[in-house]
This record gives C-alpha cells, sequence and structure tokens, in this order.
C-alpha cells in the first residue's frame, strides 16, 4: 500500500517517493508492493513445459519457516532486518507515517503465516503510526490494511494523541482521488474493497465503480498501466496492482472488465523465462523476488491461471515455476536476497507465498478481510 511520502506497499520490489520509484540502486520517475491479478491466462502448448522446475513440498515448508523466524525477530526488536540499525516503527524516522515503507504488507505477510500479535505488538504500532482526517490516501489506504491485519478497526480507530476515534475508510472515500496516479489509486480502490462490511459515506468522492473505471481508462496500447500513464513506463509491477484493485472492486463495467483482461495479457507476456517477473531498466531485465511475489499473486486470483504458480510453465522456455523463481531469493536464514527492504520484501513474499495455500485455489483475495 502507499504511505503518505507516495510510497506503495504492494506493490514491489520498489517504493514511491513523491514521483520517483527507488530501486535497489536505480532511480527512475513514478509515484503503490502491491498486487497483482494475472486472471485467466490460455495455456500455451509448450514443449518445455514437462521439464519446469517447480518447488517442492519440503522446500516450500522449510522456506516459510525461515522466512516466518526472521520476521517474528524483525517485528520484536523493530528492526528493518537483523542486521540493521533501522526501525520499523518510530514517528522520529518516519515523520509523516510512522513507519517504514512496506509495514502494511509486512504485518499482513506476518498474520498471513498465523502469527498472533500480542498487546505489545499493537501498541508499538498505534503509538507510532501517524494518521489523521488530513493524512493522504496512500497513508490512509496503508493504514487501512495494516490496521486489519493486527486486528484493529480502521474505522473506530483513535490515532496516538486523539482523543475522538476516526473512521479511516469513511475519510480515504472522502479524498480526491483527481490528481492521484494510478499506483495510488489502486491502492485506494484495494483498501476499500478489502472487507465487505465498509461503507461508502455520503459526499464520497468517488465510489469502487467511478474508481475503477478511471483506473481501467488509464491502460496503455501495450496494454499496461503506468505511473506516469505512458505506454514508455509500462511495468509489471504497476499493472499487477491495477488489475488486482480492478478484480477486487468486483465490477462488472464493460470497460473495466476489458482493461482488466488486457492486463492480464500484457502480464503473461512479461514473465522472464527464469520464472521470475521484474523490471527493466536501461535495456536490462532485473528479475527480483518482490515483482515475483506480485506475479504470483496475480496468477493467485484466477482458477485457470493458478496452475501456473508452480505447476506449468506460462510461456516456452520457461525453466522454473514462479514459486520456485520467487523462493530462490530467500536466503537461509530467511532473509531475501537483493531486497533493498526486509520490510517491505518480507511482506510480499510471504504474503504471496500464503496466496497459493500449498497448492489449494481459493477465489478470496490476498488483500481481503471479510
Amino acid at each position: 500500500m502507499a504511505q503518505s511520502d507516495g510510497s506503495f506497499d504492494y506493490q514491489i520490489h520498489y517504493f514511491i517517493k513523491g514521483d520517483s520509484i527507488m530501486f535497489k540502486n536505480k532511480v527512475i520517475a513514478v509515484s503503490l508492493t502491491t498486487v497483482m491479478a494475472l486472471g485467466a491466462v490460455v495455456p500455451m502448448v509448450d514443449a518445455n513445459a514437462a521439464s519446469v522446475k517447480v518447488a517442492s513440498k519440503s522446500s516450500q515448508k522449510s522456506k516459510q519457516k525461515a522466512l516466518y523466524t526472521y520476521a517474528k525477530k524483525m517485528l520484536k526488536q523493530n528492526k528493518d532486518g537483523l542486521s540493521s540499525k533501522a526501525k520499523i516503527f518510530s514517528k522520529s524516522a518516519f515523520p509523516t507515517t510512522g513507519a517504514a515503507s512496506g509495514y502494511s504488507d509486512f504485518l499482513l505477510g506476518l498474520k498471513k503465516q498465523g502469527y498472533k500479535f500480542t498487546s505489545a505488538n499493537k501498541k508499538l504500532v498505534k503509538k507510532n503510526l501517524v494518521v489523521s482526517s488530513k493524512s493522504d490516501p496512500a497513508t490512509l489506504a496503508n493504514a487501512i490494511i495494516g490496521l486489519q491485519a493486527i486486528g484493529v478497526n480502521p474505522t473506530k480507530y483513535t490515532p496516538a494523541g486523539a482523543k475522538k476515534s476516526l473512521n479511516l475508510v469513511s475519510t480515504l472515500y472522502k479524498t480526491s482521488m483527481s490528481k492521484q496516479t494510478v499506483n495510488v489509486q489502486s491502492a485506494a480502490l484495494v483498501a476499500v474493497s478489502s472487507n465487505k462490511t465498509f461503507k461508502q459515506p455520503s459526499k464520497a468522492k468517488f465510489s469502487k465503480s467511478s474508481l475503477s473505471l478511471k483506473i481501467a481508462k488509464n491502460k496503455q496500447s501495450n496494454n499496461g498501466w503506468a505511473y506516469n500513464n505512458t505506454a514508455a513506463s509500462v511495468d509489471s509491477d504497476t499493472t499487477s496492482t491495477v488489475v488486482n484493485a480492478l478484480t477486487m472492486s468486483k465490477s462488472k463495467n464493460k470497460t473495466v472488465t476489458a482493461a482488466t483482461k488486457a492486463g492480464r495479457s500484457y502480464l503473461k507476456k512479461h514473465i522472464y523465462k527464469s520464472g521470475a517477473f521484474g523490471y527493466t531498466y536501461a535495456g536490462k531485465e532485473n528479475p527480483n523476488a518482490n515483482s515475483t511475489a506480485e506475479g504470483i499473486l496475480a496468477l493467485a486470483t484466477n482458477k485457470t491461471a493458478f496452475s501456473f504458480i508452480n505447476k506449468k510453465a506460462i510461456k516456452s522456455g520457461q525453466t522454473a515455476t514462479p514459486l520456485k523463481a520467487m523462493f530462490s531469493y530467500v536466503k537461509s536464514d530467511g532473509s531475501i536476497k537483493g531486497a533493498y527492504s526486509m520490510v517491505l520484501a518480507y511482506g510480499q513474499v510471504s504474503v504471496a507465498t500464503n496466496a497459493y495455500h500449498n497448492g489449494s485455489y481459493t477465489s478470496k483475495l490476498a488483500y481481503t478481510f471479510k
């Protein structure tokens, strides 16, 4: 989800700051890790499908255990990686949000792995989280997901130092989306769609149907989406985030459904032969754990596409499944190779792992609580 500084947790091997996407050692203009709907994919005749490498049940179990053990230590120590001095939750370090980029996915990842948040855990989050009626939509969207992950109702939330409770969902609905990037619009759509009990208030600036249509209309000629709405900047992360958001909205509008289908087509074409997803910069492919996690989340949104997570190849010449590729980035200690932020990396990888449900398809999407 996105933060007040413009960062978006879903989504992603990057974080967004203002209008810049920060990669591990690159900066590209942009504005969302995320998340992610490939939907129906028509199987292709693949002579190499039989040889595609899959993640075995034993390797899945060991990787999940390592991830979970590492993340629990991170939360206990409130550190972004056990060798880092950076905090996960800190008002002084993050004055506009109170938490590191990716915190909502981090908390959701722990929840998905069965973690039971203690009173001390909840206190740590609540005393540091910076959110108010004046917060931007990115910050509100992140808080709505993060608070639900730890079992706190975002419609009746009392921010630290406040005397009255605040309905973050209503506050988000009353925030204009007209000048927001497609990444932040998608974050907002996912947040308000994450719980069926959430109600659209009177005087709302948008509805799920109007926002999904606005997002759909920003599809580019190559069937993907970009932070700046140009075909040249389209990438798999943003496209996955958008398609996931449109799917969660459950819109039946023909423009929306057609755009969603087109986005799935784009994603199908852009998986790397290694089985990973990534971004291309200066003509070079950069596969990574975060983007691959988003790809898995995308595949998990549709029953037909689900089989491509760890059973079949999507394209000819593909050497490994996305699940196998993603786990190749997980080290024995549970840290993730190449991650600039363990908070975001753990969150996305663990949520994607849960979306696979040990091989059992479910129509309940990863960011859905009720």
